[in-house]
């Protein structure tokens, strides 16, 4: 797979020719420097961007071969994502925010759901608060909660720990590995971290947009 953009008159590439497989259930850090081409890449196998050339298989399906709406189907039924800037909604409470993609599918038992999702990741006792009464370390864990509520087969993680501090953001990333294995999701994290991106099964290193050999990435470390 491979990403362009124009830069000026000429094309700039962000991913040249990548070409790799996650197994269901694995959990996959994607490694490498600012302007590595890490968060393009992520857009990219959820479907948020378009390549310049090849594919993307999710769940069996070809991305690409998805118009737009088709595309947010998809990532509606298998997928979670967790942010560095946790996105939640200011004027709803924790348990509100855990809510809010189950009320979109319309579940009946979107509090129940939502409150248990809270207990797995510590939570249950701050449901009723609001995120600005929340640490960040809670508040990624609220996102953390709210992306496995739907029980996605697959979470996509960008730099998810980028704004908490190394204890709290290791804390997160061990809580995001065992929901993983507790539901079976596949977890693909874009980091910068080696050490948290260490945590997980397999790790692959971006380097100027291409993938560096393992015995390359090995020998660095």
């Amino acid at each position: 797979m491979t990403k362009q953009v124009l830069s000026g008159d000429r094309p700039l590439t962000i991913l040249d020719q990548l070409s790799f497989t996650v197994e269901a259930g694995e959990s996959l850090a994607i490694l490498g420097a600012s302007g590595s081409g890490k968060s393009t890449l992520l857009g990219l196998l959820a479907g948020l961007d378009l390549p310049t050339s090849g594919r993307v298989i999710l769940g069996g399906c070809d991305l690409f071969k998805l118009d737009e709406d088709g595309r947010a189907r998809l990532r509606g039924s298998m997928a979670g994502f967790v942010f560095q800037s946790f996105q939640l909604l200011q004027a709803l409470s924790a348990l509100e925010n855990v809510m809010l993609p189950l009320q979109l599918q319309g579940a009946a038992d979107a509090k129940a759901r939502a409150m248990h999702s809270l207990d797995q990741v510590g939570l249950a006792g701050r449901a009723h608060h609001l995120p600005k009464h929340l640490s960040g370390g809670e508040q990624q864990r609220v996102a953390l909660a709210r992306a496995f509520v739907t029980r996605p087969k697959i979470l996509f993680a960008d730099e998810p720990t980028g704004n908490l501090d190394a204890a709290t953001g290791s804390q997160i990333i061990e809580l995001m590995l065992h929901l993983n294995r507790a539901e079976g999701a596949t977890l693909i994290l874009v980091t910068h971290d080696a050490t948290l991106a260490g945590h997980s099964s397999r790790q692959l290193r971006l380097e100027a947009g291409r993938v560096v050999p393992r015995q390359s990435f090995g020998d660095s470390h």
